[in-house]
């Protein structure tokens, strides 16, 4: 399976479990960390978990696993690493305290959100 179809599956999962400000970060060639990170947001505890959760499962059903996860304890940026892939799923107030589009300011962003 390509990036873009992972890709799809992940922005998929967050729009059915209404996460908010979805945006594809492409890094590829700036990095050797990730091709892509996706960013999302979530207004509570809860909802962040539930669209962390949702990728897990739609992409392990895709047969995708995952390689790495960070943050599932506080709930307030989650942390899913699939290797060319890094989903950052955050709390709305750690979005934007930390940032990560102003960081990567001069990478292409898509928003995916204008897309719909």
């Amino acid at each position: 399976m390509d990036n873009k179809e992972k890709l799809d599956i992940i922005v998929k999962s967050c729009e059915d479990k209404r996460g908010t400000d979805i945006k594809i970060l492409d890094l590829k060639g700036m990095t050797s960390v990730a091709d892509y990170f996706v960013v999302v947001s979530g207004g509570s505890s809860n909802q962040v978990n539930a669209i962390a959760d949702e990728i897990e499962d739609k992409m392990s059903e895709a047969g995708i696993e995952l390689d790495n996860q960070e943050g599932k304890n506080s709930l307030r940026w989650i942390l899913l690493d699939y290797g060319d892939i890094i989903v950052h799923v955050f709390h709305n107030e750690e979005r934007e305290y930390y940032n990560l589009e102003r960081l990567w300011s001069d990478e292409k962003v898509e928003n995916k959100e204008d897309n719909n």
